[in-house]
């Protein structure tokens, strides 16, 4: 098998965006712009609102209205995208930050370390993405 060949198979993610698309239509979705942050960035720092580390990729920043601090969420225009560890990202997120500059319909989304980090989201950038809350999550998110 050619190394493209195997990277193209994904059995799990592809499980996984079956399953979405057949629950999607009953969960409660939210169409929300995107913005991107990364560390380095003014004002962003290792922890995000709850005293947690940032985690690349899985972290992201809402208005705690909309949607509140604790919720794990399930972005669909996401999966498939190559996390940090070199794996497929399976579209769940942890609002785990708050933002000030966020007010309701926007989302910001924690892409890792410097600006280069942003690339693979960057075609999402200030889009409406959808959202669903799929559940919540107690303590830091999972490194």
């Amino acid at each position: 098998m050619t190394a493209a060949r195997a990277e193209s198979i994904d059995p799990i993610g592809d499980l996984i965006a079956q399953v979405a698309a057949r629950v999607e239509p009953i969960l409660a979705t939210f169409g929300l712009k995107v913005t991107l942050y990364h560390a380095g960035a003014r004002g962003v720092g290792a922890r995000d609102s709850l005293g947690c580390k940032v985690v690349a990729m899985r972290t992201a920043a809402v208005d705690g209205v909309t949607l509140r601090r604790h919720s794990l969420l399930f972005i669909k225009e996401t999966v498939g995208m190559r996390l940090p560890d070199g794996r497929r990202h399976d579209g769940y997120w942890y609002a785990s930050d708050l933002g000030g500059a966020i007010h309701r319909g926007r989302i910001d989304l924690y892409t890792g370390d410097g600006p280069r980090s942003m690339a693979q989201l960057m075609p999402l950038n200030l889009n409406t993405l959808t959202v669903a809350k799929v559940g919540e999550f107690a303590g830091c998110p999972i490194a």
